[in-house]
């Protein structure tokens, strides 16, 4: 009896289908390291490993029959079970990441908080400007989602343990965020506790550093160098994403069908409906500074198109900070001061928009109860999480288990694979708003420090129409 059940139990391979469809999943992967070696971008070998697993996802549905429910069809099971290990596990990994990296962002964004005349001002606007700006972005994509009803409807084949979520009174669900045991809101990813635990440390070297810079230097360098390590060890990661999004996207159509990718494409209609909606309120917040929109959406074409193509708000910031200083008439400390925390925090794409959409469509799959408390608790962890989130691409990813932990839907992240086999096409769009925000947001504090040259804004098109004909 233990020998029979070895292979459909343990190694879950009972068809030659099976083995077939997994040397085929192997095949691909040498495929997407030969565009890696060719150097072809990262965001294009993404694109080519997005069509490469919508591809192979279809060509297992049409040799299964396209079947209307697959979990009825024992090969697609174990297809999709040893596929998962792939697309799965590289969810894991980027998880394993969202503490260390949130803990030591926040740390080091204070601690390197530079000393000057107006920095005080310069940072409480900036930083309320861009978590208001956010709060914007979370809230266009709750409307947006629940309108266009993400979800809704869908049912998923992955085994999650949905326990009732008994309702908690809004006084200990604050005193919840507090990080009464750091170690333990650690391991707990109570993330929100673990922003304010890296909060009070970070002020608390700014205040001892004047007295003992000495002993504190050591500390500073090791946050410094611990916050690379990180860093490397994410873009280390997120260099597998190719390869993942062909295991994921395949997976997605082989667990559940054809018939899963409408609510995948309708999560992409939703997500540039938002941003096209935010993308509005931003100029808003530029007229009601006494701007005109249309100048700053001329000004502002270049770091836009780049954001766009190469989907990374760190890549684009030397261009959006001598856009703002060159074009938008921003002085240089508000230029690079601000640009640079907007693209560290705050990105209203990938912290703020995406993470309400995806919650909304996750907490709908899994049939949790959305009322005023859960939305209440979204807001506010979308707000808090945004300071900590690199601008690096495939981070909103992490944005987004940030964001399903905090709500307690981290049991349900995998629902949220469907959605992530497709990053590239929405990362675009996501870094594209990250970028208008931060900018929006150094014209605003500009403005408000009287900081910002309107002849240069209102001039820059006017000079360079005249130098091309000169």
């Amino acid at each position: 009896m233990g020998g029979s059940s070895f292979l459909p139990e343990f190694l879950m391979i009972t068809d030659i289908k099976t083995v077939i469809f997994i040397s085929i999943l192997i095949g691909t992967f040498f495929i997407v390291n030969i565009f890696e070696k060719k150097k072809v971008k990262f965001s294009t070998r993404t694109i080519y490993a997005t069509i490469i697993g919508l591809i192979l996802g279809v060509i297992i549905q049409i040799v299964a029959g396209l079947p209307e429910d697959p979990t009825k069809v024992t090969w697609l099971q174990e297809v999709s079970k040893w596929y998962s290990l792939f697309g799965s596990g590289f969810m894991d990994l980027l998880k394993m990441l969202v503490v260390p990296l949130v803990f030591t962002s926040i740390l080091r964004v204070i601690i390197n908080m530079g000393e000057g005349e107006d920095l005080g001002k310069l940072t409480f606007r900036s930083l309320g400007m861009l978590l208001a700006t956010t709060a914007l972005a979370a809230t266009v994509g709750i409307v947006v989602g629940n309108v266009m009803k993400l979800g809704v409807g869908e049912t998923t084949t992955v085994a999650l343990s949905t326990e009732m979520r008994e309702i908690t009174p809004l006084v200990d669900t604050i005193r919840g965020l507090l990080p009464a045991n750091p170690v333990a809101s650690m391991a707990d990813g109570n993330i929100v506790a673990i922003i304010i635990f890296a909060a009070f440390l970070g002020l608390a070297v700014k205040r001892q550093r004047k007295k003992y810079a000495d002993v504190i230097k050591p500390f500073e360098n090791l946050v410094e160098a611990f916050y690379k390590i990180i860093v490397s060890v994410a873009m280390t990661v997120i260099k597998f994403m190719p390869y993942a999004v062909v295991a994921m996207l395949a997976n997605t159509i082989t667990a559940r069908g054809i018939a899963s990718m409408i609510s995948v494409f309708k999560f992409v209609a939703a997500l540039y409906i938002a941003v096209a909606i935010l993308f509005v309120i931003h100029l808003i917040i530029i007229a009601l500074n006494g701007l005109n929109p249309i100048t700053y959406a001329k000004n502002a074409v270049e770091p836009l198109l780049l954001a766009f193509t190469s989907r990374s708000s760190l890549g684009t910031l030397p261009v959006t900070i001598e856009t703002l200083k060159e074009k938008q008439g921003v002085d240089e400390s508000v230029a690079s001061f601000t640009a640079s925390l907007g693209a560290n925090m705050g990105m209203n794409g990938c912290a703020g928009i995406y993470p309400a959409l995806m919650a909304v469509t996750v907490a709908n799959m899994a049939g949790v109860e959305m009322n005023a408390s859960f939305y209440a608790m979204l807001f506010i962890v979308i707000t808090i999480s945004s300071l900590g989130i690199a601008g690096l691409p495939g981070t909103a990813t992490m944005a987004v288990s940030v964001v399903l932990s905090g709500v307690g839907l981290g049991a349900h992240f995998p629902l949220a694979a469907g959605i992530i086999a497709i990053d590239p096409i929405l990362d675009m769009g996501r870094t594209m708003i990250n970028v208008n925000g931060a900018s929006t947001t150094a014209i605003a504090v500009g403005k408000s420090l009287g900081k910002l040259d309107k002849d240069v804004f209102n001039g820059s098109e006017n000079k360079s129409n005249s130098e091309k004909t000169a």
